[in-house]
């Protein structure tokens, strides 16, 4: 039996294949980093052991469900797991480590793999995600990054890592661009599968070098930033990036296309924000959007809704801007460029960090 002390543990792991076999339900809303499924009970069996045994019978449910699991882990050995030769390590779990991975770990072990079974299975690493995030505080010193929407600040924070800076995309981990057009087609994590994510991207972080994080309020979509990383954002000094509001809207232009595509629920998005706009703004967008023209479409978006928004929400960013970024356009060599000048602010602000203004 193997125990997690830490998430760090994750890292050195002495195993080929960590095998999650919860159902396919349990492990979709989160589950150990590269784990796969290989569930001794779906969705469906795991509901009617569960029901026979709260209605019926603890020792009914118990010989019912070690019928099914042996079943299905006879059907993984056939199948997913044949080409296994005899020094295959699994670490198995379920959500306790008790009778779904005991079950399956000593049939491994029959054939003569080298199974573990992970000791308090999910549930303990969670407790670790848990204690990482939210029980202790943020522990690497942090930098936003902000600016109107449409400044490429997601792009800059990765060409900024190319330039040694430590940087969290915390949009890529929510998959959401963080605006009422942020959607993307692959649909965002559970918010325990987003912690996972963002907890074991602290793991390779540097705690004496700081990390830039694009600036967000508390959620992102559907998302909740832990209130530890939440606190050190409110508490962390602002490089703010500028661009003319025309670089901006054809920037938002390409960089919203597949939403920009689907005019009818580009339509639908914008809808509830009539009775914040006004029908009249609405109704001119719509027009836009018939028309096709998408730049100014954008251009509006920004100058009418964004940037408003931005201005009301930034009032508490301002003592904090330590740094002003002007990029005169958004194409390639200008973000290269606005890039280069970021990593050097971050090198600055981590040192002397005093406000001034590039």
């Amino acid at each position: 039996m193997l125990k997690l002390t830490s998430l760090a543990d994750l890292v050195t792991l002495d195993a080929d294949t960590i095998i999650d076999v919860r159902s396919p339900a349990e492990y979709a809303e989160d589950h150990l980093p590269g784990a796969i499924n290989l569930p001794v009970l779906d969705n469906e069996e795991r509901a009617r052991v569960g029901t026979i045994y709260k209605q019926q019978s603890p020792f009914l449910a118990r010989k019912i469900g070690a019928a099914l699991v042996f079943r299905n882990a006879a059907h993984h050995v056939e199948t997913r797991l044949a080409t296994h030769d005899g020094g295959w390590r699994p670490l198995v779990y379920c959500w306790r480590g008790g009778q779904r991975s005991g079950a399956f770990t000593w049939m491994l072990k029959e054939i003569g793999w080298r199974a573990q079974v992970l000791s308090g299975g999910y549930k303990s690493y969670r407790r670790l995600v848990v204690r990482t995030l939210y029980d202790a505080p943020w522990p690497v010193p942090v930098i936003q990054l902000a600016g109107y929407t449409g400044t490429a600040k997601t792009e800059l924070l990765a060409r900024v890592a190319h330039h040694g800076v430590q940087m969290l995309d915390l949009e890529g981990l929510a998959r959401h661009r963080g605006s009422i057009l942020g959607d993307l087609a692959e649909p965002q994590p559970s918010q325990k599968a987003f912690e996972t994510a963002l907890a074991m991207e602290l793991q390779g972080l540097d705690p004496a070098r700081p990390v830039l994080v694009e600036a967000e309020s508390s959620t992102i979509g559907d998302i909740t930033l832990p209130p530890s990383l939440w606190a050190a954002m409110k508490d962390a000094p602002v490089i703010q990036v500028k661009a003319p509001l025309e670089a901006r809207a054809r920037y938002l232009s390409e960089v919203y296309a597949d939403v920009l595509a689907d005019r009818a629920r580009l339509k639908e998005k914008l809808h509830p924000l009539r009775r914040h706009r006004g029908h009249a703004l609405i109704d001119g967008w719509n027009d836009l959007i018939d028309a096709g023209e998408m730049v100014t479409l954008c251009r509006s978006l920004a100058a009418d809704h964004y940037d408003p928004a931005y201005e009301k929400s930034s009032g508490p960013l301002t003592p904090r801007v330590a740094r002003t970024i002007s990029v005169p356009a958004l194409d390639d060599p200008a973000l290269e460029a606005a890039a280069a000048r970021i990593a050097a602010a971050v090198q600055e602000i981590s040192s002397t960090p005093a406000r001034s203004v590039i």
